[in-house]
């Protein structure tokens, strides 16, 4: 069996990215986590942003689409927009921090680093990764038509 998770990338006006510091963890990452099964794509990515960050965003496009061959999930990654809230720790998230691209690469693992710059690079189509939960593996992109 799979499950499904969401995240959204959430981008300020100079083009850095939210990364929450996980409680359970202590890694950093983007805003997400698992879909509920009776709940559709987005209203899971806005709930799940929502709790993690106190924020009310807006996706605008899937910027790709992440496999942890380990675990057996299948992430889908959004880029957002905050529209209201205010950042609040909580449960789930003990800090906060805007990073950009550079910074993302030293302080997450790779395999979530990338969705954030995957993100950030705003693609002309979504990526399509696999990954063993800290490492990309098998990376094949796919081909403009």
């Amino acid at each position: 069996m799979h499950s499904v998770s969401v995240s959204g990338v959430i981008l300020d006006g100079q083009g850095r990215a939210l990364l929450i510091q996980r409680r359970d963890n202590g890694h950093w990452e983007a805003p997400g986590g698992v879909l509920e099964r009776d709940e559709d794509i987005i209203s899971g990515l806005l709930r799940e942003v929502h709790e993690e960050t106190g924020l009310d965003v807006v996706p605008h496009a899937m910027t790709g689409v992440y496999k942890n061959m380990t675990r057996g999930i299948i992430a889908l990654v959004f880029r957002c927009e905050a529209v209201g809230g205010e950042l609040s720790v909580n449960d789930e998230a003990r800090a906060f921090r805007w990073a950009t691209a550079d910074e993302v690469r030293d302080l997450a693992t790779e395999a979530y680093a990338v969705r954030v710059l995957d993100a950030i690079q705003a693609l002309s189509s979504p990526a399509v990764r696999a990954h063993d939960g800290v490492r990309i593996t098998g990376d094949r992109a796919l081909l403009p038509r």
